[in-house]
């Protein structure tokens, strides 16, 4: 009986938790983000899905990609459906698109990007010993293999599917052009189509023997082809059209914590939970994008995602996502069914896609919206 009270206790104390902390959005009050209006748990910057977009790719590596989806068909001609959210797909879960490290024009990364030394010692969770192919002369050892580059090839593949993109005279697995081409030639093999599902999965799981890896890259590749197909407005008119030329016109500007308001992008304030400031980066955050763009119609929206749940005609989240039209408020929660732990909001804009404020280092861009946690149904306004 002691052990269930605690548990309780415990359940009690952490929906208190979300339910005081569950707003992605904050709300500027006189400079301070009021207790009722604010908070977002902690983890603000993860209980978000970082979702996919050329905006979270270094421009160098883009171009690598895309580059790579044009030139294979030389060299597997029979391959159908290569396209440059595949190699971010892979890139991403491999090396976060070589983040963090120098690419030069000519697309060398500097520093190398080495994977564990496979001796079987367990370190990174290798098991088995690959024996030396190379003389260390890509993975800098003659003890060992490791795998290299933004797309980790062990060298003994790399001999296999090699590709000088760049013109430099040599195929190297550190240059991001020579490397894209070598993952688009190597997930080609002998001719798969790759706009099948079944050959895709087949594809990834050639690259790495795991279903959890396979599913972690086919989620990448989602949101990143999301973020590439623009959405189609075709049948769009009207209220709808004008909310959502307004929120797609503010694509590319920063995410700022407390930014944004029923005027336009303005600087946020100081902090979400995790230390990130908006003081001086001038933005939207979630609701303040919402904020801005039903404004252009004559809506007035409180500031905060979860209040504005309670506006308009609320959409189940049991209906799905289906029952969506564009237009709508998209929602959030940290507990689907408790709007007060609702943590994020959107507007969805048809196609399974949304335009989104994300998360600070972050800028308002296409998402899908299955690209994070807890949907919680939407709310129609129009």
């Amino acid at each position: 009986m002691r052990r269930r009270g605690r548990r309780i206790r415990r359940w009690v104390y952490v929906v208190g938790l979300l339910m005081f902390a569950a707003v992605c959005c904050a709300a500027p009050i006189s400079g301070a983000i009021g207790a009722v209006t604010a908070l977002q748990i902690a983890a603000d910057d993860d209980g978000i899905a970082q979702g996919g977009s050329a905006a979270d790719i270094p421009p160098r590596m883009l171009t690598a990609y895309k580059k790579a989806a044009s030139l294979v068909g030389k060299h597997a001609p029979k391959c159908r459906g290569m396209a440059w959210p595949v190699l971010a797909g892979i890139a991403k879960v491999e090396s976060n698109h070589a983040v963090g490290h120098s690419i030069s024009a000519g697309g060398d990364i500097r520093p190398r990007i080495y994977g564990v030394l496979l001796n079987g010692s367990g370190a990174g969770g290798n098991t088995t010993t690959v024996p030396d192919t190379d003389g260390g002369k890509w993975d800098g050892t003659a003890n060992g293999e490791r795998a290299v580059g933004p797309f980790q090839f062990l060298p003994a593949t790399w001999e296999h599917v090699s590709k000088d993109a760049n013109g430099d005279g040599t195929a190297d697995p550190h240059n991001a052009d020579d490397a894209a081409l070598g993952a688009a030639i190597y997930l080609c093999g002998d001719g798969r189509d790759l706009t099948l599902r079944s050959q895709l999965r087949a594809a990834i799981w050639q690259y790495n023997h795991s279903d959890a890896y396979v599913d972690d890259v086919l989620g990448w590749i989602g949101q990143y082809t999301a973020a590439a197909t623009g959405p189609d407005l075709s049948r769009v008119s009207g209220k709808v059209q004008d909310v959502l030329d307004a929120a797609l016109s503010q694509r590319g500007v920063p995410y700022s914590w407390g930014g944004g308001n029923a005027s336009g992008a303005s600087y946020g304030i100081c902090c979400s939970p995790s230390g990130k400031s908006g003081a001086s980066i001038k933005g939207f955050d979630c609701s303040g994008l919402t904020t801005y763009a039903y404004a252009h119609v004559g809506i007035r929206l409180p500031r905060t995602a979860a209040a504005q749940a309670g506006v308009g005609r609320r959409i189940p989240a049991r209906l799905g996502t289906g029952a969506l039209k564009a237009g709508d408020l998209v929602f959030y929660a940290y507990a689907p069914g408790h709007d007060s732990t609702i943590y994020h909001v959107g507007i969805y804009v048809g196609g399974g896609q949304m335009i989104n404020a994300p998360r600070p280092g972050a800028v308002v861009r296409l998402d899908a919206v299955n690209a994070m946690a807890g949907y919680a149904g939407g709310a129609r306004l129009l």
